[in-house]
């Protein structure tokens, strides 16, 4: 065994060699951030400066009719905008071995990426993002599809679909397109955002996301459902209308369903304002519920430790409380 350097207290202290090199490691690691930070300065502290992998900028018109539009990419932003004139045009900001494919097939503007890299193309440091621009003229088209991975989408006000279908994992969606049809939105940890649209049904779901709906008229059902995320659905009407989540709140705001109004959580709280339904049901576990209703209902509550606060109403549709630990309070307006 090694002898112990002891100090003056009689502890063990640093050795001479062990001295030497931490002030050798400290020396590095000093020259190293002065060196970064002189090459960023140099570079105007722009990251994407650094990437290893090549960029280009890819430029295609449409001259087909189509009414549909599909577009399968992985890490790419898709922004759609209103082009100035008739022509539809996609402007690509790719990588030059992921490059995406634009043509018009039975009908349809298909926007797809094509990964032509090689094993050892997938090594390398990137700090630039992907971007699809559709540029496209305001009105009314077919059925939209997106599928994403890593990138946001957003989709303007100046378009109608027959139906929007998008899928994406840690993007984020902001929808503010109408549809006649159905509006489907699924992302992960990814939030969605959709606001002043108009649809038949609406189905919004995320995992550890947040989900924003606000002015949003529905002929049929609204569905709501997240894990641990956030809800917040303001100024929406619809037949039934359903959020489901684990430990999210969940806040709405002048939200009326003509049918049924089904909330449930776990952990998170349950608030609402100037909201009703027909009939009503609101099941939570450790979260309380506390709201303002517009018209009288027959409350049906169970709580097993929390307190409970409700109108004595006689009339009305039924409004069925339960939760475990949280407090119910309820008032009518």
């Amino acid at each position: 065994m090694g002898k112990k350097t002891l100090n003056k207290k009689g502890g063990v202290g640093m050795t001479k060699k062990a001295k030497i090199w931490f002030i050798t490691a400290t020396c590095l690691v000093l020259i190293g951030c002065i060196t970064f930070g002189g090459v960023m300065w140099v570079l105007e502290w722009d990251f994407t400066k650094l990437s290893t992998t090549k960029f280009e900028t890819n430029n295609y018109e449409i001259n087909e009719d189509y009414n549909n539009i599909s577009i399968i990419t992985k890490t790419a932003d898709v922004v759609f905008t209103p082009c100035e004139n008739t022509k539809t045009s996609v402007v690509c900001y790719e990588q030059k071995n992921i490059k995406h494919s634009v043509a018009v097939k039975d009908g349809t503007l298909i926007i797809e990426a094509v990964d032509s890299r090689k094993w050892y193309e997938h090594i390398g440091v990137n700090f630039n993002t992907p971007k699809i621009t559709v540029n496209i003229p305001q009105g009314e088209y077919g059925a939209l599809s997106v599928k994403g991975n890593t990138g946001n989408i957003e989709i303007g006000e100046d378009f109608k679909f027959d139906s929007i279908d998008i899928n994406t994992t840690t993007g984020h969606v902001n929808n503010l397109a109408s549809a006649f049809g159905n509006v489907k939105i699924a992302t992960s940890t990814g939030n969605i955002s959709t606001k002043n649209i108009c649809a038949n049904t609406l189905d919004l779901s995320v995992s550890t996301g947040k989900v924003t709906v606000s002015d949003v008229a529905c002929e049929g059902d609204i569905k709501v459902a997240v894990s641990t995320g956030k809800a917040n659905i303001v100024n929406a009407k619809g037949q039934n209308i359903t959020s489901t989540g684990d430990t999210g709140d969940l806040i709405l705001k002048n939200v009326i369903a003509s049918g049924k109004l089904n909330l449930h959580r776990s952990t998170g709280n349950i608030s609402f304002d100037d909201s009703d339904g027909a009939e009503i049901i609101i099941k939570t576990s450790t979260g309380s519920v506390k709201g303002s209703l517009l018209s009288d209902k027959v409350f049906i509550t169970k709580t097993d430790t929390g307190r409970v606060d409700v109108p004595k109403t006689i009339s009305g549709g039924k409004c069925e409380i339960t939760t475990d630990t949280g407090n119910i309070t309820i008032t009518v307006k």
